[in-house]
Parts: C-alpha cells; structure tokens; sequence
C-alpha cells in the first residue's frame, strides 16, 4: 500500500514538472509573441509617421519651390531622406515618389513609403494630390459692383470687389468687398465685407500666352481690316478675315425730320457684315492663340485653347473678343478647356441664337462681360459654364424700374465648371498656395 502511495506521488510529482513546463513554456511564448506583435506594431505604427513626416516635408518644400517635382535634384526618383528621432538619432528612412501636373494642370500626386530601422520590411505609403487652384475657380470675379436680376440662376461662388445687387438665386457663396443687397437666396451665403482682390494680379498673364503663341502657338498680328473670326470644329478652327461690320441700334429713339425717321442714340457695330477665308488651322499642341486684334468667335472645341486679345505696350483703345454663336466643348466634364482673354471687352452681339450656350473661361482685363443693350431685342436664355472675369463687371440683361427684362437674355443660367479649378486654360492665371486635394493611404 506504501508502495503504491509513493508511486502516485512520483506520478503526481512528475505530470507536475511537466505542466508546470508547458505551462512555463506557454506562457513565456506568450509573451514572446506578444512582445514581437507589439513591437510589430509598434513599427508599422513608426513607419506610418515616417511616410506623413515625407508628405509634410514635401508639401513644405513645394510651398518655397512651386514648380520642383524633382526634390532638389533636377534627377528622376524615388527620392530617399533619412528621419531621425528628437536627440539627433537615425530611426528610419522615407522614400518619396513624385508625379509632376499633366500639361495644363497643377495637380501633383505625391507618395511617400516609411519604414523604421529596425523593420525595414515593415513599410507603410501615403498618397496625396494637391494642386493649385486658378483664377477661374469663381464663377463670377469682378474688380466692379455686380448686379443680378431675378430670372438668373448662379451655381458657383460670386465675388465682386464692389456692392452687389442680388436678387438671384445661388448655391454658393456671394462675396462683396462692400455689400450684398437684394431680393435674393439663400441670405446666408452672402458675406460682406471682404477683403478686395488684386484685380490687377489676377489679369498680369496675358502677355504669358502671348508668349506661348510664340513658342509653338499661333500669333496673329493685324488684319489690317476689322479683325479675325475663329470658327472651331473639333480639334481645328478655319480662319476669317473681318472685313465689314453691321450694325444695330442701342439705347435711344427714332425721330422724324423733314418727313424721314432716323435714329437718335448708340448705335453697336459688334456683328461680322462680310468676310474672306484665311486658311484652316490645328489648335496648337501648347493650346495657345494670340491675337493683336479684334476676334469674333464660335464653334465646337475638342482640346485646350486659349485666345488672348490685345497689344503691348499696353495702351486703350482695346481690342475686344466678341462670342457672335454658340461656343461649346465637344463633351461636358471632360478635357476640353476654352479660355477668352482679352484686354478690352467680351462682348456677346446682336445676331446670336435665341438660346445661346457659352462653355468657357472669360477674362476681361480692362473692360467688361457683356452684350449691349439692343432696342427691342430680347433673347429667350443664355447658359454659360465656365468662369466670368472683369475688370469691369458686366452684364448680360437689362432690366426696367418694374422688374421687367427688356433686353438681353430674358434667363440666365450661370454654371461653375469644376473642372478649371486645378485645370484651368492654357496661360491663366493660378494661385501660388498648393491645396490638399485628396489623402489615402496605400495598402
């Protein structure tokens, strides 16, 4: 009996070594397991901040270096700095990959890969975009007060150094250097008063796409007539020469003298009478078109175009760009850009369609957006997607002391285009402060 005691207590002994062992053994792989999970972590956790220190570190240096895409370096990448810790100590590195704006863009996309010293396998990426947003992100800016009737519909934001009258409707902000008055809505998008635009900053490039006509665009010098139609169609534009004017009455009245009528006001000669063709032209590859004088335009658009109007030295009496029909892209939303920049006015004429259509960004540098006030002329509605900038304001409709539109377009539907935000045409002016786009993480 003693002798079967004794061996249950060596079993009992012995089964209590070996699951103290496993156990031991358990839990001490527990905790190694645990330790290495956690330091793991700890560095995937490291190199996520390394990869946001790279991100930071390179929106800082565009900021101070607007248009290197390079690091510095003038060479191709990836572009590889060491990180170190607050005392000085090298900790882990990050790798950045950078992809300069499309032509015509300012959007950069930048990726940055982290890792920690002591995993280097360990790695974690962040993607950005960021861009520049141009001049043509309102889509109405003016130096000038503005005025808004109400049969118009504003989708984009609206800025006006001067007072705004706004009896419109809108789904973004309407901004005055002075004040916003009116029978308007939504109230609480208005906000006055604000600081004033640099309206001379903002029109300083005509002379860049000046410059882009002459390398590898096209520069046209005086007609020696009126001045030149531009015909779009698709990817090409045939060429006229403007050689007479018609003309229709303004604001004024018919009198009678000596048994015959005439006309006693203003009278507008903005509307081509007769003209030659010149020769049928591809729209630039650098998409820039310089003209030293007056332009009449219309068509369809497949591309990026830009016509810059005017004369330098700089001196008045200005050329103007006249939209004498429908100005279109061949697909909404997509890459097709047209940008109208001139020293003088823009100006919409008497003989255009009932329902015009106007896709493009318009910069007026001296003058104004307009169509003339014409006698007993009312169009039923104009639509214009894009961007509206003038020195001088504008408008596209008058109206008389009971409300009632008289002449002009009787609706006006002006519509933001998202696009020229970071894409803007060929030559217009952008901003200089890169904005965040977009952040993701790759996996």
């Amino acid at each position: 009996m003693k002798q079967k005691r004794g061996s249950i207590l060596m079993f009992s002994l012995v089964f209590g070594a070996i699951a103290s062992l496993i156990l031991i053994t358990g839990v001490g792989s527990y905790a190694l397991f645990e330790n290495k999970a956690s330091n793991k972590k700890l560095d995937r956790d490291l190199a996520f901040h390394i990869a946001e220190a790279g991100i930071n570190y390179y929106r800082w240096h565009l900021a101070h270096n607007q248009t290197d895409y390079t690091d510095g370096t003038g060479q191709a990448g990836p572009y590889v700095h060491e990180y170190n810790d607050m005392n000085g100590n090298l900790i882990g590195y990050f790798s950045l990959a950078i992809t300069p704006p499309l032509a015509g863009s300012t959007v950069v996309k930048v990726e940055s890969t982290g890792w920690a010293l002591t995993s280097p396998n360990s790695q974690r990426t962040i993607r950005i975009r960021m861009g520049a947003p141009s001049v043509t992100n309102y889509t109405f800016l003016s130096h000038a007060g503005l005025s808004f009737s109400f049969t118009t519909v504003v989708h984009g934001q609206v800025h006006a150094n001067g007072e705004i009258r706004f009896d419109a409707e809108t789904d973004s902000w309407v901004k005055s250097g002075i004040r916003v008055q009116g029978g308007g809505h939504p109230k609480s998008f208005w906000v006055y008063p604000v600081p004033t635009i640099d309206f001379y900053s903002v029109t300083s490039d005509l002379k860049a796409i000046k410059d882009l006509s002459d390398a590898g665009g096209i520069h046209l010098t005086s007609s020696g007539k009126e001045g030149y139609q531009i015909v779009f169609n698709g990817s090409s534009f045939a060429l006229y020469k403007v050689n007479t004017k018609d003309c229709y009455n303004g604001e004024g009245r018919w009198r009678k003298r000596w048994g015959d009528w005439y006309w006693e006001g203003t009278t507008y000669c903005f509307d081509v009478g007769t003209h030659s063709f010149v020769n049928n032209y591809n729209i630039p590859s650098n998409g820039a078109i310089f003209v030293e004088d007056n332009v009449w335009v219309e068509g369809t658009v497949d591309g990026r175009v830009t016509i810059g109007v005017g004369k330098f030295p700089v001196k008045s009496p200005y050329k103007n760009i006249i939209i004498n029909n429908n100005l279109r892209y061949t697909a909404q939303g997509g890459d097709d850009v047209i940008g109208l920049m001139s020293q003088g006015d823009i100006v919409v004429p008497f003989e255009v369609p009932d329902n015009m259509y106007i896709d493009a960004a318009l910069l007026s540098q001296f003058g104004k957006n307009y169509r003339p006030y014409y006698d007993e002329n009312l169009k039923t509605s104009l639509t214009i997607n894009g961007s509206q900038m003038a020195y001088e304001g504008g408008g596209w409709k008058y109206v008389n002391g009971l409300g009632h539109v008289i002449s002009g377009f009787h609706d006006t539907y002006h519509n933001y285009d998202g696009n020229l935000r970071y894409y803007p045409p060929p030559g217009f002016p952008v901003g200089t402060t890169y904005e965040l786009i977009s952040w993701e993480e790759v996996e």
